[in-house]
């Protein structure tokens, strides 16, 4: 479903941000708490899916309730917080999305962080007026399905799912995808192991490049 993109819908987290070091200092301050060993990247790169609460169910093997679930999404946001400016844009970032944007075609963001934290990082770094429309999570607690965020996000633009590609680097993104009926590539610079990817059964990449570079050899076809 690529061939007719000619929107890409953006992952923020894993995909156009590389923060995989503070995800994991994140993860790992949850692990500390409810008395887990600390782990490494490859270690929650097998781990992660969603829902998220059922991934931290796994990793800690003990059953959440809400209050522990409100507790591990507090203390993991306020590790992942303290860290982000040591975050930085992934390769290839933003010269490939001026490239989108110059060659006449458009561009969105979509993201599960918080979008009153979102916009104001993404103007600081400059990337804001690339985009068409930005949406974060407005909600309290993180953790859920991108699907219906994505249905929300093309509805508001008016955008034809057929004409969309969502770049993201988890299956969820793939799921979302698959459900509103957009294309879908994926890359392996995030949380996610390239097998893990793999059976989405859409295209998987290595960069941020190759995935654009997907989506042009098809419109050029």
């Amino acid at each position: 479903m690529t061939s007719a993109a000619r929107h890409i819908v953006w992952d923020w987290n894993g995909t156009l941000l590389d923060d995989n070091d503070a995800v994991v200092s994140a993860v790992n301050a949850v692990c500390a708490e409810f008395g887990r060993e600390h782990i490494d990247l490859e270690q929650w790169r097998s781990i992660f899916s969603r829902p998220l609460q059922q991934c931290y169910e796994r990793l800690l093997d003990r059953p959440l309730s809400e209050a522990d679930w409100s507790r591990l999404d507090v203390l993991y946001h306020e590790h992942y917080r303290e860290l982000l400016h040591t975050a930085k844009l992934a390769t290839g970032v933003p010269d490939v999305l001026r490239e989108w944007g110059e060659a006449g075609r458009t561009q969105s963001l979509l993201s599960m962080w918080f979008h009153d934290e979102l916009v104001p990082l993404i103007t600081r770094l400059e990337l804001l007026p690339l985009f068409e429309r930005v949406d974060g999570l407005r909600t309290d607690i993180g953790g859920g399905a991108k699907a219906e965020h994505l249905r929300h996000h093309l509805a508001e633009q008016g955008l034809d799912p057929a004409d969309v590609v969502l770049i993201g680097d988890v299956l969820d993104d793939a799921l979302a995808a698959e459900r509103v009926g957009t294309g879908c590539v994926l890359v392996t610079t995030g949380v996610m192991s390239r097998r893990a990817l793999e059976t989405a059964g859409v295209p998987v990449v290595d960069s941020i490049p190759e995935a654009v570079d997907r989506i042009s050899t098809n419109l050029a076809a």
